[in-house]
C-alpha cells in the first residue's frame, strides 16, 4: 500500500515521512504524529561542537557551579578604596562594651594603649574614618585646644583607619598640631572602640536628614585624595605602607603614631579576599570624646549621636576645671 508512488507523496504533502522504517501510525488514528524509533535521527545527539567538553547537568552541574571560584576581579578587595568604607567591617576581636558614664573609671582596653591617672588630664576622641569632614571638623578643635592647653592637658584622637591613610590625612589638614600635639592612636581592629562602647551605627545614624543636610554643607571631605594618594604610593594594602609613613612623618618632624597591631577578627590571621579592608577605616563606625581627670574617672563624654555630631570639647575642659 505505501509503495505506491501515489501514497507517498500523499504522505510527503502532509508532512509525514514516507519511509516504512521510520513511520509507526496509531491504529485508532492515521493521521497521529509519528515516532521515530530509537535508531532515528531525531533521537541521536551530536556532540556539542561549540564546547570544549560536554555540559553538565543535574546534580554534577549544581556541584561544578559550586565549587568554581569568583574571579579575582570579582572579589571585595578589587573594589577601589572609597567603596571599602561603606561595606560591613569584621567585628571587633572583643565584644563592644557599654559606654562609659559620668563617674566611672576610664575603661582599659586589652593592650593598654591608653593610660590614665597619676594626676594626667586627658580628652579622648575616637574619630569616623579619616576623610570624613565631621572628623576633621573635630580633629581640628581639639588640636586646637592641644596647642592652648599644652602644660595641662594631654589630648589623644584615637583613628580605626591605617597608619598611611590616617598620617596622610593629617598631613593634608595641617597636621597634629605644634608643640603641644595631639597624640595619635591606631586601633584598625577597633578593640579599643569596642572597649570604650562604640559600634557600627545604624542607618538612620549615617542617613537621617540633619547629617545629609550637614554633609553637603561641609567641604572637607578628603577620603578620595586619602585613597588616590596611597594607591599612588603603593601602600593601598591593610597594613601596608606604615613604616613608610612612620619615617615620613619623623622626617617631617610629626609625632610618632602608636600603632595597636591589627587583629583580624582575633585570630591573628590575614583576611582574605571577601573581608573589606581596614585602610581607610569604615563609614558606619560611632564617633565619641570623653574627658577623664587626674584619678582615672570620666568627668565629661559619651558617643557622638550622628553621624554629624561635632562633639562640644570646650565642655569637656571645663569639666576638667581647666576653664
Amino acid at each position: 500500500m505505501f509503495s505506491s508512488l501515489t501514497t507517498k507523496l500523499a504522505l510527503k504533502k502532509l508532512g509525514l515521512p514516507t519511509d516504512t522504517k521510520d513511520l509507526n501510525l496509531n491504529i485508532t488514528n492515521p493521521f497521529a504524529s509519528p515516532e521515530p524509533s530509537q535508531s532515528s535521527s531525531a533521537y541521536s545527539r551530536k556532540p556539542n561542537k561549540l564546547t570544549k567538553n560536554a555540559p553538565l547537568s543535574g546534580d554534577a552541574g549544581d556541584a561544578g557551579l559550586k565549587s568554581a571560584p569568583w574571579p579575582a576581579w570579582m572579589s571585595v578587595k578589587s573594589l577601589p578604596l572609597t567603596v571599602q568604607p561603606w561595606l560591613t567591617p569584621t567585628p571587633p576581636p572583643i565584644p563592644v562594651a557599654e559606654p562609659p558614664r559620668i563617674g566611672d573609671l576610664a575603661p582599659l582596653d586589652r593592650d593598654r594603649k591608653l593610660t590614665f591617672g597619676g594626676g594626667k588630664m586627658v580628652l579622648v576622641v575616637f574619630l569616623r574614618c579619616v576623610g570624613c569632614a565631621f572628623a576633621q571638623k573635630t580633629f581640628l578643635k581639639l588640636r586646637a585646644l592641644a596647642n592652648r592647653y599644652s602644660t595641662t592637658l594631654t589630648c589623644i584622637a584615637v583613628s580605626h583607619s591605617s597608619e598611611a591613610a590616617t598620617r596622610k590625612w593629617l598631613d593634608l589638614i595641617g597636621g597634629s598640631g605644634g608643640a603641644g600635639s595631639v597624640q595619635i592612636v591606631i586601633d584598625e581592629d577597633r578593640a579599643i572602640y569596642a572597649a570604650w562602647g562604640l559600634g557600627l551605627g545604624s542607618v538612620w545614624y549615617v542617613f537621617n536628614p540633619t547629617s545629609q543636610v550637614a554633609g553637603f554643607k561641609q567641604k572637607g571631605w578628603l577620603g578620595a585624595t586619602v585613597a588616590g594618594s596611597l594607591q599612588k604610593s603603593g601602600s593601598a594594602g591593610a597594613g601596608a605602607g606604615a613604616a613608610g609613613a612612620a619615617a615620613a612623618g619623623a622626617a617631617a618632624g610629626a609625632p610618632p603614631l602608636t600603632r595597636r597591631p591589627t587583629d583580624v577578627g582575633g585570630s591573628g590571621g590575614e583576611a582574605d579576599d571577601n573581608t573589606p579592608a581596614t585602610v581607610m577605616g569604615n563609614k558606619w563606625q560611632q564617633a565619641g570624646a570623653w574627658a577623664v581627670n587626674g584619678r582615672g574617672k570620666i568627668v565629661w563624654g559619651g558617643k557622638a549621636l550622628r553621624a554629624d555630631d561635632v562633639m562640644e570639647l570646650d565642655q569637656g575642659v571645663q569639666a576638667l576645671g581647666l576653664i
